[in-house]
């Protein structure tokens, strides 16, 4: 079995759960001259189907109206793994990234009915702005009329992961103390890496915490617990990770 297909993502359940919770996601339809064109989008997978809204004109919608075939990708990297975390540590072609990805293969279509649209749209908001504080949308108000709506139903979804599930267990063990480490030792490196904004308005606490906070839940995706408090590192097993 090769790697592509021992790192597919086998519960349908799992997947759902991923695009839940992932915010952006991209959509590939295939324009009149045959190239693809790719748009970042917020999206909510809802009733066996990805919706995605926007204005009432854009390419992605002419692009449809000619072939109704589409590609929907949403992915989150979660660790960035350098050479040194690896032996030998000055092997360049060592470095790898921790991920999970899922990539829909289907057909598009625009939803008119409002009362759909209505349904989907409040989905939408409840998905984003999970504090509330918004009164639910009708399918009577302009806004829900004008805005448009496009269902994408998936004919082929698949996923991936790397967690590191096929490591020797040494390795896997000595990466992810790494990368507890690493929040240890370079916080600020940590959340680099995460695109984190302001993080020259944070204190070296507050650097510190949060850098602790995502890499112990990364170790813990990877199947591992850590045992003691901030900064001591004492990993053990706690399940075999499978998606």
């Amino acid at each position: 079995m090769n790697f592509g297909e021992r790192s597919k993502i086998k519960s349908k359940e799992k997947i759902i759960e991923f695009l839940q919770k992932e915010h952006t996601g991209r959509i590939a339809t295939i324009d009149k001259n045959g190239f693809p064109f790719v748009a970042p989008m917020n999206f909510v997978y809802y009733n066996n189907a990805v919706y995605i809204h926007g204005f009432p004109k854009g390419e992605k919608y002419d692009n449809m109206k000619l072939n109704s075939k589409c590609g929907f990708e949403v992915d989150k990297e979660l660790a960035f793994l350098p050479s040194y975390f690896f032996e030998p540590p000055t092997d360049a072609s060592l470095t790898d990234t921790l991920y999970i990805s899922v990539v829909i293969k289907g057909y598009a279509e625009l939803v008119s009915d409002n009362v759909e649209k209505a349904q989907v749209l409040n989905k939408l908001i409840e998905k984003y702005q999970t504090e509330g504080g918004y009164e639910k949308l009708r399918s009577d108000m302009a806004s829900v009329k004008g805005v448009n709506l496009m269902r994408i139903k998936p004919d082929i979804i698949t996923g991936k992961y790397k967690l590191g599930k096929y490591w020797d267990p040494k390795d896997k063990l000595r990466i992810a103390t790494r990368i507890m480490e690493r929040a240890v030792q370079n916080p600020r490196r940590v959340l680099e890496l995460l695109n984190i904004k302001g993080l020259d308005k944070l204190g070296d606490e507050s650097t510190k915490e949060l850098a602790w906070i995502h890499s112990t839940e990364i170790v813990g995706m990877m199947g591992f617990q850590n045992n003691s408090k901030y900064p001591t590192i004492s990993l053990s097993v706690v399940e075999d990770v499978d998606w």
